[in-house]
C-alpha cells in the first residue's frame, strides 16, 4: 500500500530515497536504479521523488556525494597517525583500493554516472572530489619542501593513476586481477612516481 504524501516530511522522503537508492546500487549496480524501483521501495509514487530531486541525475549526484564523503572519512582515518609523506601517500593508495573493493558498486557509480551533454558538475559536488585530491596534495607539499614541482598537478596526476589502476583491476582488464595485485600495482606507481619527484 502506497504511503500518503503527508506521512513523511520532504526531508524524510529525501533520506528514504537516498537510502533505498544506495541499497539498490549495492545489490545490483547503478544500471538497476530507476525512479519506479526507488518509489516502490519507499512506498511513494515516482512523481513524489521529483518534488524533492530535480531529476534522477540530481538524485544520483546526492548518492555519489555520500559515497565520496564515506571515502574521505576512510582515507583521513587511514593517515591519522601517519607522519612521513611517502608513507601517508602509500596508506592513502592502499585505503583507496580497499574502499573500491569493499564498496565496488557504490564506488563505480561515481564514475559510471554521466550527466547530459553540456551539463557541468555542480560546485557543491566538485568540492567532494577536490577534498580527495587535497589529501594527496597536502602530503606532497610536505614532500616538496624546496618547491621543485607543482603539487596540485602532481597530486592530480598521481591520484588519477591510482584510480586508473583500480578501474582496470576491478573491471578485469588486468589479467588475474585481485586486491593484492591491485595494491602491488598502486605501490609500484606511487613509489616510482615519488622517486621521480625527488
Amino acid at each position: 500500500m502506497m504511503a500518503r504524501r503527508s506521512d513523511h516530511s520532504q526531508e524524510e522522503i529525501r533520506e528514504m530515497a537516498i537510502k533505498a537508492s544506495r541499497s539498490i546500487i549495492i545489490r545490483k549496480g547503478l544500471s538497476a536504479l530507476s525512479a519506479r524501483k526507488i518509489a516502490s521501495e519507499i512506498g511513494y509514487t515516482p512523481g513524489t521523488l521529483y518534488l524533492i530531486f530535480k531529476n534522477q541525475d540530481d538524485l544520483i549526484l546526492h548518492i555519489n556525494a555520500i559515497t565520496l564523503q564515506d571515502l574521505h572519512k576512510q582515507l583521513v582515518s587511514a593517515i591519522k597517525r601517519c607522519r612521513k609523506p611517502e608513507s601517508c601517500i602509500l596508506k592513502l593508495g592502499h585505503e583507496y583500493v580497499r574502499f573500491a573493493v569493499e564498496n565496488r558498486y557504490l564506488w563505480n557509480a561515481i564514475f559510471e554516472h554521466r550527466l547530459p551533454d553540456g551539463q557541468k558538475l555542480p560546485g557543491w559536488f566538485r568540492v567532494h572530489i577536490e577534498r580527495l585530491y587535497n589529501l594527496v596534495e597536502v602530503q606532497l607539499e610536505s614532500f616538496n619542501n624546496t618547491k621543485r614541482f607543482d603539487t596540485h598537478l602532481a597530486a592530480t596526476a598521481l591520484w588519477s593513476g591510482v584510480h586508473g589502476i583500480c578501474v582496470l583491476g576491478l573491471t578485469d582488464k588486468i589479467e588475474n586481477s585481485n586486491e593484492k595485485l591491485i595494491q602491488s600495482l598502486v605501490d609500484s606507481l606511487i613509489n616510482n612516481y615519488l622517486a621521480g619527484l625527488r
